[in-house]
């Protein structure tokens, strides 16, 4: 435990250096004058106002919803292609959020995603992943970023932090609330590929780059958008791509060293939100990350104190499946293990996307629900682990949206 403590010291001290703009010794692949921007592309539709407008969620409570309604909050349906007049029997659900795949933008995003806000019982959080590189779901509705691993290679922390900062507030104006980003993996290796989820999407294998770099983009989006830093507890250096099928972490003692000092320096820097990862933990159990009482409550709660919004990597990906679950099985054991919000469809394999059509996405939300509901009723799920979900999730549609 101390060596553990005095490597996250070291870890948030780089990450306290890199905010002054000094760059990270450890990212010396010729990094430009403080003064220069990061590399990116901006398209002619990424411009954002100077005032980014107030989110819609602000006001939510989770106080007079009825079971089934708390149950519906805690879920993010995926749809491919925004069409807020196609997503109408998702919303009919109550469903809580709704996740953007695939890079089909419609040309007025803004619009279709006001009108599926006041299509919706209660304001949506709207997520989509926008890492850099190959993962970024917005096209040229907002500027473009390079991969993590080249951010951290040819700018500073500051130099990120201010193109998130842009990014953010691109996002905002948009009506997208939630960027499902930054990875704070500590990853070397290539890819992303099928055997690595990783690879360029990581910052750096070096801890300390990966905690500077990654608490940068975490306060860029601060005041704009939700950050969600994944995966944790840590995939750097796992056994495969779970999104295909069972992996595993590097062993509890090595993730110590090295990954969560990571994400200790995130929940220094005030990330509201956390995905947990899909695959086992080598020295606690072969049960999936997301599915873990001891990984959500102990290791995340606990351990490293956070107290924000827990969600879930997709519950329809090929780990959730090998461990032997379906999707709303799975929602039960992910809320029960202290997660709060659930992800599912996002891995867009070929039979993942037969079923994104809107009727279905639908379905499988109330499917959910109807899951949520029975297990409260039979004791499998505590009412009260419900109810915090729930909480959790109108806390962050108003105190973290409406800060900004």
């Amino acid at each position: 435990m101390r060596r553990w403590l005095a490597a996250l010291a070291g870890l948030l001290a780089a990450a306290a250096c890199g905010q002054s703009g000094t760059p990270n010794p450890a990212a010396t692949s010729a990094a430009p004058p403080t003064s220069a921007a990061p590399t990116v592309t901006t398209s002619t539709t990424a411009a954002a106002p100077s005032s980014p407008p107030a989110s819609p969620a602000c006001g939510v409570t989770s106080a007079g919803w009825s079971l089934p309604q708390k149950a519906a909050q805690l879920v993010v349906a995926p749809t491919i292609g925004f069409d807020a007049a196609a997503l109408r029997p998702v919303l009919a659900t109550g469903v809580g959020g709704v996740l953007m795949l695939g890079n089909d933008v419609p040309g007025d995003l803004a619009g279709e995603i006001a009108a599926a806000q006041r299509a919706a019982a209660v304001p949506l959080l709207v997520m989509a992943d926008q890492e850099g590189g190959g993962v970024q779901r917005l096209g040229a509705a907002v500027t473009s970023l390079p991969w993590p691993r080249e951010m951290a290679a040819s700018t500073t922390p500051a130099q990120v932090q201010s193109a998130a900062s842009r990014l953010g507030r691109q996002m905002r104006a948009l009506g997208v609330n939630v960027d499902l980003a930054p990875v704070l993996d500590v990853d070397a290796r290539p890819g992303p590929s099928s055997s690595n989820p990783d690879g360029k999407r990581s910052f750096s294998g070096d801890p300390a780059v990966a905690a500077a770099y990654g608490t940068a983009f975490v306060r860029g989006l601060a005041g704009h958008v939700l950050a969600v830093a994944k995966h944790f507890p840590g995939l750097g250096g796992s056994t495969g791509n779970t999104d295909y099928g069972a992996g595993q972490t590097l062993p509890l003692s090595k993730l110590e060293q090295q990954a969560l000092p990571v994400f200790a320096a995130a929940i220094s820097a005030g990330v509201p939100a956390v995905m947990v990862a899909n695959a086992a933990v080598p020295g606690i159990g072969a049960t999936p990350a997301s599915l873990s009482s001891t990984v959500i409550d102990g290791l995340l709660r606990q351990r490293l104190g956070f107290t924000g919004l827990v969600v879930t990597d997709s519950l329809s990906a090929g780990a959730i499946s090998a461990a032997g679950y379906d999707v709303p099985h799975a929602t039960v054991a992910a809320i029960r293990a202290g997660a709060d919000v659930v992800l599912f469809g996002s891995t867009l394999t070929s039979q993942q996307k037969a079923l994104l059509a809107p009727d279905r996405v639908a379905g499988t939300v109330n499917d959910i629900v109807r899951q949520l509901v029975a297990a409260v009723h039979d004791g499998t799920l505590p009412q009260n682990r419900l109810d915090a979900a729930a909480a959790a999730v109108a806390r962050a549609k108003t105190r973290d949206l409406c800060a900004g």
